[in-house]
């Protein structure tokens, strides 16, 4: 477990869901934009930033190669990490062909499982969500194939101008981004990741479970004494959350112009 110690007056911030990239890049620059002007606001009290993946529609590293574009985006985060702010990086299901280069370019630990932090004396359970509790078969089924070596050595020969163009092209069609279908409240019975929680909990307390994936802005009570939180998105919502030290809330980022 990561323990974390806010200093008085700072905040531990909590994105995720941008896509950037999707359905365009044109189309995602303001997006994209609008995240770098909330990331300049951030970095001005915290203590931490927690990315928990999507932060690209699509990502691929190839050996000496990774997807064009996102200037913007990484500039920012290289600057935030080499101000002495840590940043935390969870993969989500778009992004999850991470290997190295936010370690290595960005000083960014990236993460391909949830992990528990502790921030002061609060207990957090954090990842991005996809393939957790019960339900989303086809998902997982999914999962299994991508993140397989062997399919992974396989796309890994295919040109990158090839490979990425391929991967756009589905990761667009996925329908978190192009319909609304599966981006609705289920209700608390039927929310997976709540499900997942409340299991968890039977093993160990957690103050706050704090996920992505299900692009909602949801906070829902789990027993009275903990709390799961789904992060929304940067597409429709553009929402986050912030720690101050003792509580988590969501908020929405109003840029000013």
């Amino acid at each position: 477990m990561t323990t974390i110690n806010i200093p008085q007056g700072k905040k531990v911030y909590f994105a995720s869901d941008n896509h950037l990239g999707a359905p365009t890049r044109e189309q995602s620059l303001p997006r994209e934009k609008k995240f770098v002007a909330w990331l300049d606001e951030a970095k001005k009290d915290a203590a931490a930033i927690f990315l928990l993946g999507d932060l690209f529609d699509f990502w691929m590293e190839y050996k000496t190669v990774v997807p064009k574009g996102f200037t913007r985006t990484l500039g920012k985060l290289a600057e935030i990490s080499d101000s002495g702010i840590p940043i935390y990086y969870f993969v989500g299901n778009h992004d999850l062909w991470m290997n190295g280069y936010f370690e290595e370019e960005l000083n960014i630990p990236v993460f391909h499982r949830p992990q528990q932090f502790k921030l002061n004396d609060t207990l957090f359970f954090i990842g991005h969500g996809d393939g957790l509790g019960p339900g989303d078969k086809g998902f997982k089924r999914m999962k299994k194939v991508f993140t397989n070596p062997l399919a992974q050595w396989f796309f890994r020969w295919l040109h990158p101008d090839w490979g990425v163009r391929l991967a756009q092209y589905f990761s667009v069609k996925n329908k978190l981004i192009s319909g609304n279908e599966d981006i609705k409240f289920l209700g608390e019975d039927k929310e997976w990741l709540v499900q997942y929680a409340k299991r968890k909990l039977e093993q160990r307390h957690y103050d706050y479970f704090v996920f992505g994936h299900r692009h909602l802005p949801l906070e829902i009570d789990l027993n009275g004494k903990s709390t799961y939180t789904n992060l929304g998105d940067w597409i429709s919502y553009f929402t986050y959350g912030i720690f101050d030290g003792e509580k988590l809330t969501l908020e929405k980022f109003e840029q000013v112009t």
